[in-house]
């Protein structure tokens, strides 16, 4: 086992193989940050979503995806240098991947790709466990989508964060206010199709706890730039209160917890949630930037 994946690893403690599992997922991740970073992608980019907060802010849910946003719009922005980049860093630590550029339609702003490898094989790379692994099919993939948004919104701001393992590097952040924006846009608009994604709702959540408040001008330009308000510089408290009061009415809070219990440890963290007690610590504890 390469000697900085030895050291990540034990941050960890994993015990199951779905522990051992989520760990190499994470360390995918940091690794693929770095192989960013060397590449000078956080000069033109930043990192948001759940994975950024879990890795630079603790969040105590395990997130599967990689976000990203250019600074400023480039339509012709080429995903492929930093693919590539994601890819050789990866190999340099003997986790040997594909990353893989998705075809999208041309009106996309949205560039992703996908790191991809055999999970039982790394397993077995980073770990003492012999085959075969208790749980694991030897099929099985592990598959981390990688976005980057080429049309962002304005209003974002933006942290320094310096990360030591494997090795200190720097990666550029949507601050906690727009982190928090990005967050409310998508429990606002993310498109059900049957399931109710909890991951949006428990996050919530971890912005109230935190005291963060929310930047309500990079929430206006999100929210304009996806069609869900007319374009105007600003929403008032009182309309973005009540546009979550209307969604948490709307909301299947079942299935909002059956969506979350997977990636989380302790299930009596969503015990509460219904309407009334979203709507009730909303009242109390949202704070608008």
């Amino acid at each position: 086992m390469h000697s900085a994946i030895e050291s990540m690893l034990a941050e960890y403690s994993p015990r199951t193989a779905d522990d051992h599992i989520s760990a190499l997922k994470e360390i995918i991740q940091e690794i693929a940050l770095l192989g960013l970073y060397r590449e000078g992608f956080f000069k033109i980019a930043a990192f948001y979503g759940g994975t950024a907060l879990r890795i630079f802010h603790r969040l105590d849910r395990f997130s599967e995806d990689l976000d990203f946003s250019l600074i400023t719009k480039d339509s012709r922005f080429d995903i492929s240098p930093f693919t590539e980049a994601v890819r050789s860093e990866l190999g340099s630590f003997g986790l040997e991947m594909s990353v893989e550029e998705k075809t999208k339609r041309s009106d996309s702003a949205i560039k992703s790709a996908f790191i991809k490898g055999g999970t039982q094989v790394h397993l077995l790379k980073i770990t003492s466990l012999k085959p075969p692994v208790s749980g694991v099919h030897p099929g099985e993939l592990i598959k981390i989508k990688l976005e980057v948004d080429t049309d962002p919104p304005p209003g974002a701001e933006y942290d320094i964060k310096y990360h030591l393992v494997p090795i200190p590097f720097s990666v550029r952040v949507f601050d906690l206010p727009s982190l928090f924006a990005g967050k409310v846009h998508a429990l606002l608009c993310r498109g059900w199709q049957g399931r109710v994604k909890g991951r949006d709702y428990y996050d919530f959540i971890w912005y109230l706890s935190k005291g963060e408040p929310l930047n309500s001008a990079h929430l206006a330009a999100r929210l304009a730039q996806t069609g869900d308000i007319g374009k105007k510089g600003k929403l008032t408290e009182k309309e973005i209160r009540q546009m979550l009061n209307e969604r948490f009415e709307a909301t299947d809070f079942s299935r909002a917890k059956r969506d979350i219990l997977p990636f989380i440890k302790d299930h009596r963290a969503v015990e509460l949630w219904s309407e009334d007690f979203f709507a009730s610590v909303t009242k109390d504890k949202l704070k608008i930037k």
